[in-house]
């Protein structure tokens, strides 16, 4: 017969085990709907100002999220979020936040400058990190490719930041396609108000005081060192090649997306463009090659992927737009504020709004006089973030995103094609003269993707792989 103390000591621990099981509630006991706190996925935040600042609240919102950690160069950009989750540890260097929380994180946010996307989402991957990587996905087209082959080395969840790529939009557009109510596809017009930021100005000069709060050669991270100067923080630095793509780079992850997602395309062979490259300063001689054009219009061709042809797809920026299609009554909106994207087919045509918003098949009466498919692609109703977050809890390959890097890599390479063939023409004419005396008129670049070269001018390939300073090289 066991004694008094011993029957005490194990009342005592199975006790405590039943404590210990209390606090530690698995999900399916608490029910649909509720999360234990011992399920939540731990979140970072590289970028807590601005746009990182509203990616980090979207996903604490969906209540499975702790914000763990948090980093910015700029104290002034981070108040906000430290001051919502004064519990999570803060840094300025991404790098040191990684090494000292790799223990306490499961998934990073990483929303900076384009020109650090790839060093930040890289070094969380290798860390075994879910991330999730505002648009454009990266500055250049290495770095597209990079990421590509490491979310299948790391095997860790992804999720580019194209918020439409979730959308009822693209589906209902894609739904549109596939029922054959406009054909094959052959042309596509897309374009963007884009930019709201001083683009096509010549590089600033001046002596500036850096701000206490700011530290200027993390902000900086791979690209050359130049000396601070307020024109490219907190915000203008979209129009600045050395830290931003540009219009382009902005919104087309946003507006071509229905394009990637209903068309059998992948990688262009060929891309041209026309530029302006200043506004106020048309007739000066020589033009502004740190700076993105304020206007541009660029023509990619596609091969299909089922080998049937081509398609050809045109890009419109800074107040330039295709023509607008007959079908279209006079006082009906081409496209939103923000953009928009016309499919040409053989049968017809379809018009959505930036993010794939409100597709339409043109003349619009069509929308009421044709039987419209039913619903046949699964819908996002929790939205981009959470289904990110909701994916990062199940595990790699447990779930699905929207936008993972095996679709957002292609889609941002493809992309930047775009600015490669911009910068190339700025390179190549000094004068505003067509290119130049040995390059007259528009010439069109020829693409090898698997090679990620242009195979005709040679100038053209310095913009594929841009150069790093020492210390913020890439490597899988």
């Amino acid at each position: 017969m066991p004694s008094a103390s011993n029957s005490r000591r194990k009342f005592i621990r199975n006790s405590s085990v039943a404590a210990a099981s209390f606090f530690i509630v698995p999900r399916h006991v608490l029910g649909k709907g509720f999360v234990a706190p011992s399920d939540k996925l731990n979140v970072a935040g590289i970028g807590a100002g601005g746009k990182g600042q509203s990616d980090i609240a979207e996903f604490f919102k969906t209540g499975k999220v702790n914000i763990v950690a948090l980093c910015d160069v700029d104290d002034r950009a981070s108040a906000t979020s430290r001051k919502n989750f004064p519990k999570a540890n803060y840094y300025k260097d991404f790098r040191e936040m990684l090494e000292k929380e790799k223990n306490n994180i499961d998934a990073v946010s990483i929303s900076t400058p384009d020109h650090t996307h790839a060093n930040a989402t890289l070094a969380a991957m290798q860390l075994g990190k879910h991330v999730y990587t505002q648009k454009p996905l990266t500055h250049d087209i290495y770095e597209a490719r990079l990421l590509t082959d490491a979310a299948k080395r790391y095997k860790v969840v992804t999720q580019m930041g194209n918020q439409g790529g979730s959308g009822d939009g693209v589906r209902k557009a894609k739904e549109l396609f596939d029922a054959g109510l406009i054909g094959e596809v052959h042309t596509v017009h897309a374009w963007t108000n884009r930019p709201v930021w001083p683009q096509g100005i010549p590089t600033p000069t001046g002596n500036h005081e850096v701000p206490k709060e700011l530290n200027w050669d993390l902000w900086l991270g791979p690209a050359k060192y130049i000396d601070y100067n307020p024109a490219y923080v907190p915000f203008n630095w979209r129009g600045w090649w050395a830290f931003g793509t540009g219009a382009l780079g902005d919104m087309a992850c946003h507006i071509m997306d229905p394009v990637f997602r209903l068309l059998p395309i992948d990688y262009p062979n060929s891309v041209e463009c026309s530029v302006v490259n200043s506004w106020k300063n048309f007739f000066v001689e020589g033009n502004f090659v740190d700076s993105c054009p304020p206007a541009s219009i660029i023509h990619l061709n596609y091969p299909r992927k089922d080998g049937k042809g081509n398609i050809k797809v045109s890009w419109y920026d800074g107040g330039l737009l295709p023509q607008r299609p007959d079908e279209l009554l006079p006082e009906e909106a081409f496209g939103n504020w923000d953009g928009g994207a016309l499919f040409i087919g053989t049968k017809g045509k379809m018009l959505v709004d930036c993010y794939g918003d409100n597709p339409r098949l043109l003349p619009t009466k069509l929308m009421k006089e044709t039987t419209l498919p039913q619903p046949s692609i699964a819908r996002v109703p929790e939205g981009h973030y959470a289904q990110w977050v909701n994916a990062c809890i199940a595990g790699y390959g447990k779930a699905t995103t929207s936008s993972p890097f095996e679709f957002a890599g292609p889609f941002t390479e493809s992309i930047l094609i775009g600015n490669l063939a911009i910068r190339s023409w700025m390179l190549v004419n000094p004068k505003m003269k067509g290119w130049g005396d040995k390059y007259m008129g528009r010439k069109t670049l020829l693409w090898d993707a698997r090679n990620m070269r242009i195979t005709n001018f040679e100038e053209a390939n310095q913009f594929v792989k841009l150069d790093r300073r020492p210390g913020w090289e890439l490597s899988l």
